[in-house]
């Protein structure tokens, strides 16, 4: 079962072992995306599903100040345990956002949007684009449809299909891209390797 943070109780229960395989060095579109915060001056971020803190300390580590939202309880003490009190957790899903009035320089949201369903995709994009600064800008990463898993296991809906065991996962292609995040300053969409081929789509919200 999915819950509304689009990752499984199955993931919560086996955090440890998934944290291994995940490790503990950025994923490829936090470089990239640590890079951009500062090329734009970006001094303070907030990372929808910060997990265990994998991709927020490369931020920290170049003087930007991280929050962070995350539902599972035992990510967010390994995040305490490994890279100390300084971020700040809230904990919750990011359906119920938004958690502070802050507004934010940049959002960084990595491998989450994708595992939600289309009304709470619309949601979080507006959620993160409510709590922008004027001229600020978010970056989301989504898994792309040149992934091999694309039209795998059982069809949802148009481009969703649940697959390994139960995560329920939309599929992104330019289109679609263009089609949810065109009214939020969508300006740049990237192609980046991770795990699988994902997109790296870049929106400054300007006012």
């Amino acid at each position: 079962m999915i819950n509304a943070n689009g990752k499984t109780e199955f993931w919560e229960k086996s955090f440890v072992e998934k944290q291994e395989m995940w490790g503990f060095e950025p994923s490829n579109s936090a470089i990239l995306v640590k890079d951009f915060f500062l090329e734009k001056s970006v001094k303070n971020i907030l990372i929808p599903g910060i997990g265990y803190g994998r991709n927020a300390q490369i931020f920290k580590d170049n003087g930007i100040a991280v929050t962070g939202i995350e539902i599972s309880q035992t990510a967010i003490e390994m995040a305490r345990k490994h890279y100390g009190t300084a971020l700040t957790i809230y904990h919750g899903s990011v359906t119920d956002m938004p958690f502070d009035n802050s507004l934010y320089d940049g959002i960084f949201c990595y491998a989450l949007i994708h595992l939600l369903n289309r009304v709470e995709r619309k949601k979080l994009i507006a959620d993160c684009y409510n709590q922008l600064m004027d001229n600020g800008y978010m970056v989301f990463t989504a898994i792309s449809k040149e992934a091999p898993t694309y039209g795998k296991g059982k069809f949802l809906s148009k481009d969703r299909y649940e697959i390994f065991g139960g995560v329920k996962m939309f599929f992104y292609d330019r289109k679609s891209i263009t089609e949810e995040f065109s009214k939020v300053g969508l300006f740049e969409i990237k192609e980046v390797i991770e795990n699988y081929p994902f997109f790296l789509i870049k929106c400054r919200k300007i006012r």
